[in-house]
């Protein structure tokens, strides 16, 4: 509830560098990082930011915010498609799921699921 994100050495398991996470327009209570996940080759990091409605894009390498996304309402979790392409996430209280296409780091559209998603798991 910080609006940070740590990175850690997994080998040393101490702290590399704490990440302020900031949204222009939001107040910094709303920016809860809480899902993550990482491309297979490293490339970026992807962060649910939950009340914020938003999913900031982190540069794994330089640990960098490249680009913030605005997705469904307290967006949770996160999941990539089998080919790494897309990226849905889980918008609880809008009740849908956002679709990002990964090559132009965009969100391409918003479908509704039910109520409270919180969870996703993509079949290969």
């Amino acid at each position: 509830m910080a609006g940070t994100l740590m990175i850690l050495d997994a080998s040393t398991q101490q702290i590399i560098k704490t990440v302020k996470l900031e949204v222009s327009g939001v107040t910094a209570d709303k920016i809860q990082p809480v899902g993550v996940v990482i491309d297979k080759e490293r490339r970026r990091g992807y962060v649910a930011l939950g009340p914020a409605n938003r999913v900031a894009v982190i540069n794994a390498q330089t640990f960098e915010v490249e680009k913030v996304l605005l997705v469904g309402q307290r967006v949770w979790n996160l999941a990539f498609s089998p080919d790494q392409k897309r990226l849905y996430t889980t918008n609880g209280t809008s009740n849908d799921i956002s679709i990002i296409d990964l090559d132009s780091q965009s969100v391409t559209k918003s479908i509704g699921v039910g109520t409270y998603p919180w969870g996703v798991a993509v079949k290969p």
